[in-house]
């Protein structure tokens, strides 16, 4: 058993009232579409966070510096290399290859370049000496 449901709805502009078929008049109604409407002041964030995600990918790129690609080649680089002498010092071994140069400086350099985290060598140790210093 079906029932129909009647209503009577006020019709603008005029004093009378019509009948609506509800179960029809659902059922044959256009479905309205559903769009998205965004505000001006949802653009602004949008466009801002859009801005702060690309800069910060760019100043990570940027601050991150290049990277360095190897290769299979070795470079021809020759060092002069000192071989350390029985109770001798890195100070005395600085003071024979460049004897007009501060000891110090020429410590830190054959350190630096030999990675020596001491200025402590052993008898036979072999040194590389930085090329400014090289006079051969």
């Amino acid at each position: 058993m079906s029932a129909t449901i009647t209503a009577f709805p006020r019709v603008a502009g005029t004093h009378g009232i019509l009948p609506v078929d509800v179960e029809r008049a659902s059922v044959e109604a256009p479905a309205r579409a559903s769009h998205l409407h965004i505000t001006r002041r949802g653009r602004l964030v949008l466009t801002a966070t859009v801005a702060l995600a690309v800069l910060a990918t760019v100043l990570g790129f940027v601050l991150s510096g290049g990277s360095a690609v190897a290769t299979g080649t070795a470079g021809d680089v020759h060092f002069q290399h000192v071989t350390v002498a029985a109770g001798e010092t890195l100070w005395q071994v600085a003071e024979d290859v460049a004897p007009d140069s501060d000891p110090r400086d020429v410590i830190a350099d054959i350190q630096q370049l030999n990675n020596l985290s001491t200025t402590q060598v052993l008898p036979g140790q072999s040194l590389a000496i930085p090329l400014k210093y090289d006079h051969s």
